[in-house]
């Protein structure tokens, strides 16, 4: 018989004395990320290759620290970087719908959009206190008294041309008259019609000529007049630039090391001389006390188009930034134009562009959540052609479904250099792999979060060190030895291995934050191994009504589960329920019916729809069990149904493949199973009993019927012997093995399985191809044997009925 699993075996216990400390306060905190070597190996290389497709997707479960551990990983990498150049919008003043960007030294953004405020207000008063000058006055007047005189001069020569011609030029409301004189006097209608038509003939011709004269003599007073204007914009010009130039030689000495902005400056000089008339304006401004600079930003004035508008600016930093976005919306990341009501329609200019985290994370990092990131309209698409081209393009989101806008501003693209950390579940990382053609150019490397690592003596003292951590950074109460060894075995619960601790240290953190919480209410100065185990505890038992109703049930027998006694072709198989934040195990008694025919194994569960196809798979591979032992010589002649008893959802998975067949064999053999005794375990067409998952939960789930039905002593579980490894029950188990109260086998084989619960050895095959006599197998061979003679016996007997010569 195969003895049972001893109790170290059941349970991996850390010793205290191994920890090397009394309390995690003597521990040094943790300041690197621990068991995930290989996600940081790839975020090392993704982060140091620059070239074009190598960000990274972070994939792994929730709780492993992922989000944490990239994000502090990050700040110390980039605290090693210069931070990167600023970024302004100006305007262009040859398209003031497409605002240029400026790119500047970190801190110079700022500074260049004070230096510009500055630099319009002195401009302005320079401006307005030269046109105020005496001098400025003087010139203009000389201008314009020489413009005045000259026009005079041609009215008096046109004058001096009509007298000598007998003409008079008088002003009337149409314009210029000239009108026949004589004697210095003009004449009435009477005396021009007393006329000889050769002297109204005279006169008509004189008075074409001068007209003539008069008209040319218009036309040279307009020309001298655009002279004279002329003539006073280059002396406002003159003026002017002489007031400014020593203002924008400066501001331009201040950033000659910068070729666009003294590009930039040189325009403002430009167009601050073409719109003179708005700077010499007295400003409505003065009148309230506020600077014009700003009340004309405020009112949307004129010099609005000097400002600079800084969409990134990183005079704090210290080195390359790190963004997290949250809420990667459209434009939460690639930024907007902003718009305002003014008079009932809306406006906006390019002081209204406002940037996204694209534009914060430029030069450095950008990480998001994938998760947050898909859903949102827009956002994934634009995202990846802004990693293709290298570029941030402003624009509307309506403009990318190609609907009508009015008109707005587009923006000049700003370079972008950006390594995008996406942070994601792994089976995201696989669709998106296998249905975006593009994610698999854009993100080349993937940095995997494992959810366990090797259970080794530095990786137990990381463990602690990492609780001392949570503990100083948030103010919890230190840990004890005891209890940060219980830790560590709760982590290798987690994990499923006695070998290995689990890095989902969000659920670690928060059993210490719950242990801390009872030691708290105790006054203890430490947490023990007791508070620790009591939030395991009572996490567990704040999810576990459910459990608590089927072991109600069971205990009243509305679902029958048989923990005591014999039956024949009856098994307790093990399966794990999961109800999101705890799994717990529930027996269920598996059955067979045995009769004559040829159908072979029938599966219920599926026959009734309810059975997944791997656990379809599973009946499967018992029929081939059975037709390579025992069904060499003869077919195997038998109709055997097989199901879950009480069973009223699906049935899926092939943990319960043993249990089935032990039900068989069970059946063909008609030795009776003990009912104390559950199982669990698949087995393939060998006989080979191979490893499932939640063994502890199932062990955990089966004792505690037998508890609340009573324990006998004989009663236990049979697991895979591949799965003692994973075993991590709980101190109550354990201590039941450890009483004889209950008990735990490992078989390697169902020949192994079939003698604990028959109690009755397997039988080998002999040198004949008979076996061993008074063994299971013989019994099931020779059953097997007998229906099928009796099966051949019957279609012989069929045939005669059917025999009309018979």
């Amino acid at each position: 018989m195969i003895a049972e699993l001893a109790v170290d075996r059941l349970r991996k216990v850390c010793d205290a004395r191994t920890m090397g400390c009394l309390t995690s306060a003597e521990m040094t905190g943790l300041e690197t990320l621990i068991g995930q070597e290989r996600a940081m190996r790839a975020l090392r290389f993704g982060l140091g290759i620059q070239e074009l497709g190598f960000n990274i997707y972070v994939a792994g479960l929730p709780g492993t620290g992922k989000a944490t551990a990239v994000r502090q990983f990050l700040e110390d990498l980039a605290a090693e970087k210069a931070a990167p150049s600023d970024w302004c919008y100006v305007n262009d003043f040859d398209d003031p719908y497409r605002p240029r960007a400026l790119q500047l030294p970190p801190g110079r953004g700022k500074a260049l959009e004070e230096d510009m405020q500055r630099l319009v207000e002195a401009v302005q008063d320079e401006i307005r206190r030269a046109f105020e000058s005496e001098e400025y006055a003087a010139q203009r007047d000389q201008i314009v008294h020489s413009f005045q005189q000259q026009r005079e001069e041609l009215i008096a020569r046109v004058d001096e041309q009509a007298e000598r011609e007998g003409f008079l030029i008088q002003v009337t409301p149409v314009g210029l008259a000239t009108i026949p004189a004589r004697r210095g006097k003009p004449l009435s209608e009477e005396e021009f019609v007393a006329l000889s038509e050769k002297e109204k003939r005279e006169i008509s011709q004189k008075r074409d000529a001068i007209q003539g004269a008069l008209e040319a003599a218009f036309r040279q007073t307009r020309g001298m007049e655009n002279d004279a204007r002329e003539a006073v914009g280059k002396l406002d010009q003159q003026i002017a630039l002489y007031a400014i130039s020593h203002l924008m030689e400066d501001a331009k000495t201040r950033y000659s090391n910068l070729s666009e902005v003294v590009t930039y400056l040189g325009e403002v000089q430009k167009d601050i001389l073409q719109h003179l008339d708005e700077f010499r304006a007295e400003p409505e401004a003065e009148e309230k006390n506020v600077t014009p600079f700003l009340a004309q930003r405020d009112a949307g004035g004129p010099f609005t188009r000097y400002q600079v508008n800084v969409v990134v600016d990183n005079s704090t930093l210290t080195g390359a930034p790190v963004i997290v976005e949250s809420n990667p919306t459209y434009g939460n990341l690639f930024g907007r134009v902003e718009q305002e009501a003014q008079f009932g329609a809306l406006v906006t200019d390019f002081t209204m562009i406002r940037g996204g985290a694209l534009h914060q994370a430029n030069g450095g990092h950008l990480v998001m959540h994938v998760e947050e990131l898909l859903p949102n309209a827009f956002s994934w698409d634009s995202l990846k052609r802004a990693l293709a081209n290298r570029e941030i393009a402003i624009e509307d989101a309506s403009e990318r479904l190609g609907f009508m806008t009015t008109k707005s501003l587009r923006p000049e693209p700003i370079p972008l250099r950006v390594k995008v950390i996406l942070i994601g579940r792994p089976d995201v990382y696989n669709l998106l792999r296998a249905y975006d053609e593009d994610f698999a150019e854009l993100f080349k490397v993937k940095a995997d979060f494992d959810t366990r690592m090797d259970r080794t003596d530095e990786n137990v003292r990381d463990y602690a060190a990492f609780v001392c951590s949570l503990c100083e950074r948030e103010g919890l109460k230190h840990l004890d030895s005891s209890a940060l060894s219980r830790i560590v075995e709760h982590g290798a619960r987690i994990a499923e291995d006695q070998e290995k601790l689990s890095t989902r240290f969000g659920e670690i953190a928060d059993v210490i934050r719950e242990a801390g919480y009872y030691a708290a209410q105790e006054e203890a100065q430490y947490v023990s191994a007791a508070h620790v185990q009591k939030a395991i505890d009572e996490r567990f038992y704040r999810s576990s009504l459910i459990q608590e109703r089927i072991q109600e049930m069971i205990a009243r027998d509305s679902i029958k589960i048989a923990v005591a006694g014999e039956c024949v072709g009856q098994v307790n198989g093990l399966s794990v329920i999961g109800l999101g934040d705890i799994a717990f195990g529930q027996p269920s008694r598996i059955t067979v019916s045995l009769s004559l025919g040829r159908e072979g194994l029938i599966d219920i569960e599926r026959e009734a729809k309810l059975g997944g196809p791997i656990h379809t798979k599973g009946v499967l591979i018992l029929s081939g069990y059975l037709a390579e032992k025992y069904a060499q010589d003869r077919p195997l002649s038998l109709s055997a149904r097989l199901v879950f008893e009480q069973s009223y959802g699906g049935v899926e998975g092939d943990s319960a493949s043993s249990t089935e067949l032990y039900a068989m064999l069970s059946s063909l053999s008609g030795l009776p199973i003990k009912q104390g005794i559950a199982v669990t375990g698949s087995v393939n067409q060998k006989g080979e009993v191979q490893a499932i998952g939640g063994v502890n939960e199932k062990i955990e789930g089966f004792y505690a019927v037998c508890k609340a039905k009573g324990l006998t002593g004989v009663q236990g579980v049979i697991v895979p012997k591949s799965n003692v490894q994973n075993l991590m029950l709980k101190e109550e188990v354990v201590e039941a093995v450890r009483d004889g109260q209950f008990h735990v086998w490992a078989v390697k084989t169902v020949d192994e399985g079939i003698e604990i619960l028959t109690g009755v050895q397997a039988g080998q095959r002999q040198e004949d191809g008979t076996f061993e006599e008074e063994t299971v197998n013989k019994l099931v061979d020779e059953r097997l044997r007998t229906m099928a003679e009796r099966m051949k016996e019957f279609g012989r007997s069929e045939s005669a009925k059917n025999d009309p010569s018979g």
